[in-house]
């Protein structure tokens, strides 16, 4: 009960970072109205062809405020990448077992997923993917400890490891428009794809 109020606590707070005082008078503002004029722009063109000043034109900011908050438009894509990335997992806390954790994932990325995909087609050199793939080992792996009252083995950890790579590739290939599957039946598919022995953990922790 209290994990889960802590859950719901977070989602309210993220929820209502952008109507804040505290967020109207700080930089995160500007940086949020950027993300969202980058957005927009992505509506109209790839992010490769889009410009600062088209960001800026579309924010109604000048360049030197862009440039004071990020470095480029991939700067701008890493940080808000971040920010619903971390809103994905507040989303994926709320579900009970792995699968319906994941549907909640996959249907808080469909309603960015205009943004997911840009961010992963233009993920070069795996930064994006590489933080994700730390974000959900970790949540797993707190989900277990914090269930089961014990440090996860490294036999265990290396079996997670491995099942959170591949939850992560094909959930890319999902975004890219390389898989047609619902949020239901990619969480299904992947909650079924887990090694066997890691399994059995979820299984008598009653979290698959």
């Amino acid at each position: 009960m209290g994990k889960m109020l802590k859950n719901e606590v977070a989602k309210n707070e993220l929820k209502e970072v952008r109507h804040s005082e505290e967020w109207h008078k700080s930089g995160e503002k500007v940086k949020y109205r950027l993300a969202d004029a980058m957005k927009s722009c992505m509506k109209k063109a790839p992010v490769e062809k889009i410009t600062v000043k088209e960001i800026t034109e579309e924010c109604g900011v000048t360049r030197q405020t862009f440039y004071r908050n990020f470095q480029d438009k991939y700067d701008l894509i890493n940080w808000y990448f971040d920010k619903i990335l971390i809103e994905s997992f507040a989303h994926m806390g709320e579900g009970k077992t792995v699968y319906e954790a994941l549907v909640n994932k996959f249907h808080y990325i469909q309603e960015e997923k205009l943004f997911f995909k840009a961010a992963f087609k233009n993920d070069t050199q795996n930064c994006l993917r590489d933080h994700d793939f730390e974000l959900i080992r970790e949540f797993y792996k707190n989900q277990i400890e914090e269930k089961s009252g014990k440090t996860m083995s490294e036999h265990l950890q290396f079996q997670l490891e491995m099942y959170c790579q591949g939850s992560i590739y094909m959930t890319v290939q999902w975004v890219l428009g390389e898989m047609k599957e619902s949020p239901e039946n990619l969480a299904h598919a992947l909650a079924q794809s887990m090694p066997e022995e890691l399994a059995k953990v979820f299984r008598e922790l009653e979290m698959l």
